[in-house]
């Protein structure tokens, strides 16, 4: 006879495996090196090759002739680390690039687990592959700070001005114009609040799309790691979200008009079959496959820990006016 605590169990895991929304598709397929993938980030070069920038390694650098692969390691973007003086500066987090004429800019996270002591630092590069750092952007916080200096995602615009999105827990979200180059944040100007969520304050990781007459702010939401030490209750691991608007730096309401900065999201992506606690998202338009939201996710039939999260992609659906995966 089975026992109650036995059955509970098989229930739970039965109830992880067949999903709580039906509407998802899997993860596509992925060949190569794609593990080890947090917070990943997708830039294609001029001559066709994918380059995929993630957290660790001192921002470890993947490239692939297709954004299934096969994924290639190429080396640090990093080795020396960053110059910019905090903790964390030998542990780089959540790269994102943006083009600027003939040289990428590259933003990255200097900061440890749980801590506003942080800052956003940048570093170019032609190729991809070699990159030189200009150390901080001038976007750093600390102990009682509003924010957290993490998490940056840099939009440049239809007027060839840049502005950033950044933010992880505390106040959440915020926004900032930066300077053109944009080496720094631009003089002057705070930061200002696009999304907050006060029941949890668990939003981090914002990546603002423009498609069709739309800005979407895609963003994470929930615990992100340690999964395989610390489980936290079902729904509350990492999902992802979106809000949308028709500026880049404020107005976003989800899908019921509800305010991204007083609670509102859509889910866009969540845990269901083997997919467990997708985040660390962006969005990239490819030119074969067309707009693809791109992830991290634990692949509950490998393993939860950190190490072991993969590169996941999807096409999206925009024909609604929201984004569908």
């Amino acid at each position: 006879m089975v026992s109650l605590a036995l059955a509970k169990l098989l229930m739970s895991a039965t109830a992880l495996l067949a999903g709580t929304a039906g509407g998802y598709a899997v993860p596509q397929a992925c060949s190569g090196i794609c593990n080890n993938a947090h917070d990943p980030t997708i830039v294609l070069r001029g001559d066709g090759t994918y380059f995929r920038l993630s957290t660790g390694g001192k921002i470890a650098i993947h490239s692939a002739p297709s954004i299934r692969g096969p994924w290639v390691y190429v080396g640090a973007a990093l080795p020396g680390g960053s110059s910019i003086n905090k903790p964390g500066r030998d542990d780089l987090w959540a790269p994102e690039v943006v083009k600027r004429g003939n040289e990428y800019y590259m933003y990255y996270s200097v900061s440890t687990s749980g801590s506003q002591d942080s800052a956003i630092g940048v570093a170019t590069s032609t190729d991809l592959v070699a990159w030189r750092d200009h150390g901080s952007t001038g976007i750093e916080s600390a102990r009682g700070a509003a924010y957290n200096a993490i998490d940056p995602q840099v939009l440049k615009q239809a007027d060839g001005s840049f502005v950033m999105t950044f933010g992880s827990w505390w106040q959440d979200l915020q926004t900032v114009p930066m300077q053109n180059p944009p080496h720094r944040v631009a003089a002057g100007v705070a930061p200002r609040q696009i999304a907050f969520d006060p029941k949890t304050t668990a939003v981090e990781g914002g990546f603002v799309f423009p498609w069709g007459n739309y800005f979407y702010l895609f963003y994470s939401k929930g615990a992100c790691c340690g999964f395989d030490k610390n489980r936290p209750a079902p729904g509350a691991e990492y999902k992802i979200m979106v809000c949308r608007s028709s500026s880049p730096t404020s107005g976003f309401v989800d899908r019921n008009g509800v305010d991204c900065t007083r609670g509102g999201g859509t889910v866009v992506y969540e845990s269901f079959q083997f997919v467990y606690g997708p985040g660390g998202q962006g969005v990239f338009n490819d030119p074969v496959e067309g707009p693809i939201l791109y992830y991290h996710f634990v692949d509950i039939r490998i393993g939860f820990a950190d190490g072991q999260k993969r590169f996941g992609w999807n096409r999206i659906d925009f024909s609604s006016g929201w984004p569908v995966i």
